[in-house]
């Protein structure tokens, strides 16, 4: 059985979605991150391309195994745990923010890529994948054809990645400008993640 078009589509616009919150987090690792250079740069888009495609595999063969039953315990407390996560980063670079303005200019420490730290942004903004997995146990393309199945989870990583990298550049052009500023990129980063991390929250209550 194989994919049509109107499924592809249907995918590609579920990545695309999905890939909001890692597009939002991108540009803020751009603003932010210093000492970015191509090698590290490309991590961050890499890394949330490969957990939105991940994710998706993992809630399908759970779903397939367990069936649908266990969506309703994940979706007890997937916007906490990404709530959680961007809180503590962004809060953490607020800290780092007012640490900067109370700082003599030439002791001012610019903040330094962290792959711990882009794998933590991966998860947070990856949860959501979880369920779309479980959605694909609505498609009988999906649902009989694992190969169908990592074909549409490719499309969707692909899609994060390409949009996330889109994201990191524009982050990185207006951090560039932004640079002499001591402290305010950091503040600004961690405000927009706390924001995301209270927009996955509130989407998760309503």
């Amino acid at each position: 059985m194989s994919l049509t078009w109107v499924l592809v589509l249907e995918v590609f616009l579920m990545g695309v979605s999905l890939s909001m919150d890692a597009l939002a987090v991108s540009v803020t690792d751009g603003l932010c991150y210093r000492n970015l250079t191509k090698r590290k740069g490309v991590t961050i888009p890499l890394t949330f391309g490969v957990f939105q495609a991940v994710m998706p595999v993992i809630g399908f063969f759970v779903a397939y195994g367990l069936g649908v039953a266990f969506q309703s315990v994940f979706d007890t407390f997937d916007h906490w745990i990404g709530f959680a996560l961007l809180t503590i980063i962004g809060g953490k670079m607020i800290i780092d923010a007012i640490k900067e303005f109370r700082a003599k200019e030439e002791e001012v420490k610019e903040k330094k890529f962290s792959f711990p730290e882009v794998l933590i942004q991966g998860v947070a903004t990856s949860i959501d994948a979880l369920f779309v997995g479980v959605s694909f146990m609505a498609y009988d393309e999906l649902k009989n054809s694992i190969p169908n199945m990592f074909i549409s989870v490719i499309i969707i990583g692909c899609t994060t990645f390409i949009i996330s990298l889109a994201g990191l550049l524009v982050g990185v052009k207006f951090g560039n400008i932004l640079k002499n500023k001591a402290g305010i990129t950091e503040l600004i980063g961690g405000l927009v993640l706390i924001g995301i991390g209270l927009k996955i929250l509130i989407e998760g209550l309503i």
